[in-house]
């Protein structure tokens, strides 16, 4: 019997997708790997080292070295490091060699929860469970403003709106692996929903799949 629980959880930026992604990791007990900050990371370093955002050969370098087991999220979620990020992102090669070890990471003993915007249509298509967890821009920008606020960041709301309908537009139109949900993913759309509301939501989908799971085992 495969007992081997794999998450995959996709969806747009400030979706609630990362909270809800932590929560089920703990209440399952399993490892998890949040994707985007790998892209940020091989960014960081590009920043660190004053080298160049538009060379695929040397993001790939850095992505090869990136190191899953240290990703500093604090350090990580700086809005240049996103900026940044947003653009080796779009990279096949780095894609390529990033999806490689979040592949490794997903296939661990027991599973793991994985989100980002490619999980379940590329990096895991044979997920246990796919969630596409959703919300309205203008809820999302919300969330990031009210997040910034009680962080002591001064920010305009209607800037916040126009960079999400670009995060987005630039996610879902690139050539590799844009982000769109799996043919077999469960939409939750968490524009109503406070985070306890879509987190009960997910595990009810969760195990549902893990039912199912061993029933055709």
């Amino acid at each position: 019997m495969n007992s081997s629980l794999v998450i995959a959880i996709d969806g747009p930026a400030a979706s609630g997708k990362g909270t809800l992604a932590r929560k089920l990791a703990d209440h399952f007990s399993l490892p998890h790997l949040d994707t985007g900050l790998t892209y940020r990371a091989v960014a960081h370093h590009l920043l660190e080292s004053d080298q160049p955002l538009d060379d695929e050969a040397v993001a790939a370098a850095a992505a090869r070295a990136a190191d899953l087991g240290t990703l500093d999220k604090d350090v990580l979620s700086a809005h240049e490091v996103g900026e940044a990020a947003s653009k080796v992102a779009v990279m096949s090669e780095v894609r390529k060699i990033l999806v490689e070890q979040q592949r490794a990471f997903a296939a661990q003993p027991g599973g793991a929860v994985l989100d980002g915007r490619d999980i379940g249509t590329v990096v895991c298509p044979d997920a246990t469970v796919k969630l596409f967890v959703t919300a309205a821009p203008r809820e999302r920008a919300r969330r990031r403003w009210n997040e910034m606020q009680l962080n002591g960041i001064d920010a305009d709301l209607n800037a916040i709106v126009a960079d999400v309908h670009n995060r987005d537009e630039r996610d879902m139109s690139r050539a590799d692996s844009p982000l769109k949900p799996a043919d077999d993913a469960h939409l939750l759309d968490t524009s109503q929903m406070d985070i306890e509301t879509a987190f009960r939501a997910a595990i009810d989908l969760v195990e549902q799949a893990k039912a199912a799971q061993t029933l055709g085992s």
